[in-house]
Parts: structure tokens; sequence; C-alpha cells
């Protein structure tokens, strides 16, 4: 078994900008221009009093930019904890470029719609904005689908190999962000969230909101893999069986937050 602090130390050496692959750089770079972009809308929306449906019309597009920055990292990160040398493969270029593209293309529309005080999601007020509401969603599978992607790439190169508790977190949280996501996506499409500015800082409401499902789906790409890093410092001899039994459970709480907005 690999010492306790073997997947971050395996981290911390890889933030060495030279021992990246040029995809992984990319990525990097990809969010941190992201976070700019989020900055400059903060900045935009201090002077425009604009809402959609009682929010602000730039709270969406900052929502957006910020979970494409982490997306994007989260990526490099997993790759850098897994024990893996996918990224210099020839599959991980690709999944990085779909990653972008999908990601991009949604918070490029939203924020436009956002800037002309026009809804981007659920706007069906003509042929075109119904076709770009479909066509987000295609681009949201695909964003999700790059992480399924990177889950099966991990799994061909160390299947023959028993698969550290770190690896098989990092591989389980992929494909339920993948499987998740697009689940409770689809749900999200049909059952429009109560207007409001709902809970602080999320948004969510308590009631009829999908949204809360939704965010466990997307970021199982960052709990489950913390869940096996924790369990590889403190779950001695039954680390795999407690990222089993925590996977479990996060698919419970998941289950539950969707089956409570759906009732």
């Amino acid at each position: 078994m690999s010492s306790p602090f073997f997947a971050v130390s395996q981290f911390v050496e890889n933030l060495h900008w030279s021992a990246w692959s040029l995809a992984s750089k990319i990525l990097v770079i990809y969010g941190g221009l992201m976070l700019i972009a989020l900055g400059l809308a903060y900045l935009g929306s201090l002077a425009d009093a604009r809402t959609i449906r009682d929010v602000g019309v730039w709270v969406k597009p900052m929502k957006f930019m910020a979970a494409s920055a982490l997306f994007a990292w989260t990526t490099v990160w997993l790759v850098s904890i897994a024990n893996t040398s996918v990224d210099r493969g020839q599959a991980y270029p690709w999944i990085a470029a779909l990653l972008i593209v999908t990601s991009l293309f949604e918070v490029v529309y939203i924020t436009y719609q956002g800037s002309r005080g026009e809804a981007s999601h659920y706007n069906d007020s003509d042929t075109f904005h119904t076709i770009l509401f479909g066509v987000m969603a295609i681009a949201a599978i695909g964003l999700t689908a790059s992480q399924a992607w990177l889950a099966w790439e991990i799994w061909k190169e160390q299947s023959a190999t028993d698969l550290s508790v770190v690896t098989l977190s990092v591989v389980l949280g992929l494909l339920l962000t993948f499987a998740l996501s697009t689940i409770s996506g689809f749900l999200l499409g049909g059952h429009q969230p109560p207007a409001g500015v709902g809970l602080p800082i999320v948004g969510w409401h308590l009631y009829r909101d999908i949204r809360p499902s939704h965010f466990l789906g997307v970021h199982a790409q960052q709990f489950i893999p913390l869940l096996g890093l924790l369990a590889e410092r403190l779950g001695g001899r039954f680390d795999t069986l407690g990222v089993i039994a925590g996977t479990a459970a996060y698919v419970f709480a998941w289950l539950f937050l969707t089956w409570a907005a759906l009732t």
C-alpha cells in the first residue's frame, strides 16, 4: 500500500509547469482565462441592475465561468493524483479539446444572452433560441462525457494491475460525474427551477429544484477523489471498502435530492 501522503505528494511534485503535458497546460490556462472572465463579469454586474426571473443577468454567466475553471483544473489534478501517464497519450488532447469546446460554447452563449438581458435556459421564445437550448444540452453531455472518456483511458491503462484506492476513487468520480449529472441535467431541462434569488451564493431553492442533485452529479469529479485521498490516509486495510461505501452514500444522497425535487 502506498504511504498516506503519496497521492498528495505526487500532485505537489507535478505542480512544476515543465512536468505537465501540453494539453494539461492548456487546460490550466483555460481555467485561468475563465476566472479572468468571471472577474470582468462581476465588475460589469456592479453597474447593471437588470434581472432575469428576479436574478441578476450576470449571475448565471459567472456561475458557469467558475464551474468551467474548476472543471478544467480538476481534470489536471485528477490526472496528477491517479498515478497515470494518460496525459501523455493520444486520447488526452482530444479529451481536453472536448472539455474546452463544449464548456466554452456554453459560457459564450450564456454570457451573450445575459448581456442582452435574455434567458439562455428554457428560452423557447422562437425557433432559434429553442434550438440553441437543445445544443446547450448536447454540449453539457459532451462536457461530462470528457470525464467518462478520461475514466476509460485510466482504466485501460491500469486494469491489468490492482488499482490504488486513489485511482479507484478517481475513476468512480469521473464516471459518476458523467452518469449523475447527465440524468439530473435532463431532468433539470424539463423542470425549470422556481424564480427568485434562492439560497445565498448557490441560488438554489429548497423545493422543486433539481439543481442541488445536479450539483452533486457534476461535483462527484471532486468529492469522490477527495474521499479516496481521505480513505488512503485514514482507512488502513479498509480503505477500498471506505471508498465504495462512501460512493454508495453519495449516490444515495443524489437519489434523495432528485426524488425530493420531483415530489
